[in-house]
């Protein structure tokens, strides 16, 4: 498997149809290609596609619109990253994008950047927010022991054998996080088990 075509189940036919014609016209045929479908809120085959990309199987993958990625800015562009560095070819039907090497490079850095100073701005405008409701002495701040992501989700795609780094790019959390997310895994784990 080299090439491997991306799609939401939720609209397969029109994903199919659309890179269907995109294989045509590149004189591929559809059975080259291994067809990876995923439900919007359920990412395992995104999961097996992106070991296959680690493992080095898939060089290049086809995708209808950008946002079959992820719906979250950041993510797409730190999965982009992550596949412009290992040398994959990306294309986006839709957006007649065609992408990798050294151009990937330079386009997952550009966009980088720019959620950088997004990023940078909404934490400007929060902590300004928050300024305003503490003189207000309404501000509570966040409640103890709640998290940005599943745990259980962090240590199920572990268990699936994807990297600490792979888990960070799918989830948008820091590394750190997905090691404190599995140690605690481990505890709860230990803790269920009747002693011997």
């Amino acid at each position: 498997m080299t090439i491997a075509a991306y799609v939401r189940l939720s609209s397969e036919k029109k994903d199919e149809a659309e890179i269907e014609n995109w294989l045509q016209y590149r004189g591929i045929d559809r059975y080259q290609v291994e067809w990876i479908g995923d439900k919007e809120n359920d990412r395992k085959r995104f999961d097996k596609l992106q070991q296959a990309i680690e493992s080095g199987q898939v060089k290049c993958v086809v995708l209808w619109k950008l946002d079959r990625l992820s719906r979250r800015l950041r993510d797409t562009v730190n999965i982009l990253a992550d596949w412009a560095n290992r040398g994959l070819k990306l294309v986006v039907v839709s957006q007649r994008l065609e992408i990798d090497g050294s151009e990937g490079r330079k386009i997952a850095t550009l966009l980088k950047g720019l959620v950088e100073i997004e990023q940078a701005f909404r934490k400007e405008r929060q902590e300004a927010g928050i300024a305003v409701a503490r003189k207000k002495g309404i501000y509570k701040g966040r409640k103890k022991g709640t998290t940005k992501t599943r745990p259980e989700r962090a240590r199920q795609l572990k268990e699936s054998g994807l990297s600490p780094a792979a888990i960070a790019t799918e989830l948008g959390i820091s590394k750190r996080t997905i090691f404190r997310h599995c140690r605690q895994g481990i505890e709860l784990k230990n803790s269920s088990q009747p002693p011997t």
